[in-house]
């Protein structure tokens, strides 16, 4: 059994020092932000046995996949069968290559935080190798970035915009396996029903009122200063697909941005939005029964849906 390596806290530590005291304030504030809709799971505590175990497996078990989750960003993803359905998503990421990320999604930064979906990046140049059948399930990111957000808290502002470019024109696809609240929205108390497909705001408008804002007060961060600070990236954005894919599904005008712009070519054929979608936020009732089915039409058109996994990691 190989035991853990102390060599990455060790180097995430020296990382944290170099960036100044400023920067490490910010990183210890954003590590404590209180999230106010975390809730714990039913159940009963641990007993004095299952703590035991814990204290054992830390101390002779290594955690190699979670050591490199180490870049930390937050965003919003509303659902793509129901867009009135959205959630801030705390992404912990670990960059396997230049191209290709994988990430575990929770709903905050604390240590009651709830694991609740999966996120892979890619590279423009890796979502050209996808079928165009697949590319449906990816959505852009321009937008997150150049709206400004898409956040690295923490960091140094150079720091975070550098991790901006570089994920400039990239794709995530994503899978929400538990519903766990919003705004005026409690949420489950389990993970019910199944996974489902999640995507990205592409205008300004489609965000809930006080979904971004309440992020920004607890993270202590500015989506519209950061929105200024990207403006020099927008000359690097080019066409996406999946721009339009929700578009004239939210409630309210939305205005588009410059630089997010829908791709023309090599994209899916659009989907038709399932009978039952519409823009108003669904009941408490309706919330907790799984999303509709696309149409008979739409669902002919798209590959067998992938089964999701849920890890019992934790970061």
């Amino acid at each position: 059994m190989k035991l853990p390596s102390p060599t990455t806290r060790v180097a995430r530590t020296i990382a944290l020092l170099l960036l100044g005291p400023v920067a490490l304030a910010g990183y210890l504030l954003g590590a404590q932000a209180a999230d106010p809709k975390a809730q714990t799971p039913p159940g009963a505590d641990k007993t004095a046995r299952t703590k035991m175990l814990e204290a054992g497996a830390a101390l002779l078990q290594g955690n190699e996949p979670l050591d490199g989750l180490d870049v930390y960003l937050v965003g919003f993803h509303p659902m793509k069968d129901d867009p009135a359905h959205q959630m801030e998503a705390h992404h912990y990421c670990h960059q396997v290559n230049q191209d290709f990320a994988q990430c575990v999604l929770f709903d905050g930064n604390g240590a009651d935080a709830r694991m609740n979906g999966i996120e892979y990046i890619i590279s423009e140049k890796l979502f050209e190798t996808l079928p165009v059948e697949e590319r449906r399930y990816w959505h852009p990111h321009d937008y997150e970035i150049l709206s400004g957000q898409l956040v690295a808290p923490g960091i140094p502002d150079a720091a975070e915009r550098a991790l901006m470019k570089d994920k400039m024109n990239s794709y995530g696809k994503t899978w929400h396996v538990w519903s766990t609240g919003a705004p005026g929205d409690a949420g489950d108390p389990l993970p019910l029903g199944p996974a489902q497909l999640a995507w990205s705001f592409n205008r300004d408008g489609e965000a809930q009122p006080g979904l971004v804002a309440g992020r920004d007060e607890r993270l202590g961060v500015s989506t519209d200063q950061k929105r200024k600070q990207r403006e020099e990236l927008t000359p690097l954005a080019r066409p996406q697909c999946g721009v339009d894919a929700l578009h004239g599904r939210f409630q309210g005008e939305t205005v588009p941005v410059a630089g997010v712009v829908q791709r023309t070519q090599g994209c899916p054929a659009p989907e038709a939005a399932p009978a039952s979608a519409a823009p108003a936020k669904p009941s408490p009732a309706a919330a907790a029964k799984p999303s509709a089915r696309p149409s008979a039409a739409a669902e002919a058109k798209l590959p067998a849906k992938p089964a999701a996994t849920r890890s019992a990691s934790t970061r």
